[in-house]
């Protein structure tokens, strides 16, 4: 009890730096929460995936249904292709739109996940024989009748997920079998077609972690763009391991790879492993984790055009990683209890100052911002002290790029965000 009162108490005093940062800069923010400081930062939306397994879980909706802390929502699995056609021409909507329903009555936005995917087709699939006309016309049809029917409701569509193997050529499946690569072009028209006005991505693992698949993915752009399809984003999974992470420095020239060419980008599943179970826990791993996460969130506030974030489960419950990948685990933000990790509060530290360095109109003026950049691994440090009482202190990497206000109240808000952090260590690891 006295654990879950001082990490509250910590959460409520890290999100006071929001209200310092507003006060000394006159600036605001939308609330309390990782959305609403995201988007006080510039960006659109910071999100979760969920899906309908988790709708009786009354703490779990709790969180979820909070807008200021998550304002997108994608379903795991419930629009893919065995969920919404399970039988040739016969379709059915039900899960997914119970999860639209409750999203729009949270005041949440809607990202759409996934039309044509290698994984996850039902059985009529692989049990035709296809020609190049038959199987055009079924992806043709699936893709008319999913997007016709939550026309309106996408913030933006995966329209064509994870077609790259790892060395960058494409993967081998049913579709690139019947129709060679054109079936991207022949998915991503027909999805322009059935809601010219959602957002069209294309989506993939280890795009930042391998180059060779990231050009792929580049080649991937620039085919579509070649033929005059229209492709408006690419969502990097970003599936991490703690220690595996790539430095925000990679991670910028890996996004700016894409917004090179026009792109929209975003962290699309975003989640971050240990790998060992064993130390998951240990004030250096959890420390590792949180530094992760920071470098992950500061490279989309240094790019411009990444748009917006979205966590693969926000809490350790219901990831998928244990199942998927057995002796990791504890990939995300919150525990299995709800509690907010020491990730959680290093990235709502990183926002709270964004959002106060974020450029803002008032009254007719724009704020004036100074150009120094700073790097917050030397201005923010984590000291975590262990269940041994030995202390470690781990450089937390930010948002080196990010211009800050000149005067000394922007300085005593990042010292103060600092100070919370070792107050979210000692919450975690003494008691």
């Amino acid at each position: 009890m006295a654990r879950r009162i001082l990490l509250n108490l910590a959460a409520a005093l890290a999100l006071t730096t929001t209200s310092i940062n507003a006060q000394s800069t006159g600036t605001g923010t939308q609330g309390q929460g990782l959305h609403s400081l995201f988007v006080a930062s510039g960006k659109l939306f910071f999100g979760t995936a969920t899906d309908v397994n988790n709708v009786n879980d009354a703490p779990y909706q709790a969180i979820l249904n909070n807008p200021n802390e998550f304002g997108m929502i994608v379903p795991e699995n419930s629009q893919k292709w065995e969920a919404v056609q399970p039988t040739e021409a016969k379709f059915t909507f039900a899960n997914a739109d119970s999860l639209v329903t409750r999203a729009k009555a949270a005041g949440q936005q809607f990202r759409c996940h996934t039309l044509t995917w290698h994984s996850q087709l039902p059985p009529f699939i692989s049990a035709t024989a296809w020609t190049r006309a038959t199987l055009t016309a079924a992806l043709e049809t699936h893709i008319a009748n999913v997007m016709g029917h939550f026309k309106g409701s996408c913030y933006s569509w995966d329209v064509v997920n994870e077609a790259l193997a790892e060395d960058g050529t494409f993967r081998e499946d049913v579709f690139l079998q019947v129709l060679g690569t054109d079936y991207l072009a022949i998915s991503f028209r027909a999805a322009a077609k059935a809601d010219p006005a959602t957002k069209l991505y294309y989506n993939d693992f280890n795009l930042e972690t391998t180059k060779a698949k990231a050009d792929g993915a580049v080649g991937i752009v620039q085919l579509l763009q070649k033929a005059g399809v229209r492709i408006d984003g690419v969502g990097f999974q970003a599936h991490f391991t703690v220690g595996g992470t790539p430095s925000q420095k990679s991670l910028v020239a890996t996004l700016e790879k894409f917004t090179s060419l026009g792109m929209d980008v975003s962290w699309s599943e975003l989640d971050i492993a240990h790998k060992n179970m064993s130390t998951a826990t240990s004030a250096s791993a959890l420390s590792q984790q949180a530094s992760d996460y920071v470098a992950a969130v500061g490279a989309c506030l240094a790019v411009p055009k990444c748009v917006g974030i979205t966590v693969w489960q926000f809490t350790d419950k219901y990831s998928w990683i244990p199942n998927t990948f057995p002796g990791m685990g504890d990939a995300c933000l919150y525990t299995a209890n709800y509690t907010k990790k020491p990730a959680y509060f290093a990235v709502a530290s990183l926002l709270a100052s964004a959002a106060g360095n974020s450029t803002k109109t008032i009254g007719g003026n724009t704020t004036a911002l100074s150009s120094t950049p700073v790097s917050t691994s030397a201005a923010v440090t984590l000291s975590t002290a262990g269940p041994s009482g030995s202390a470690t202190t781990v450089p937390v990497e930010g948002a080196a790029t990010s211009p800050v206000r000149s005067g000394g109240s922007q300085a005593f808000a990042s010292q103060f965000g600092a100070l919370l952090w070792s107050l979210v260590a000692v919450a975690v690891f003494l008691l």
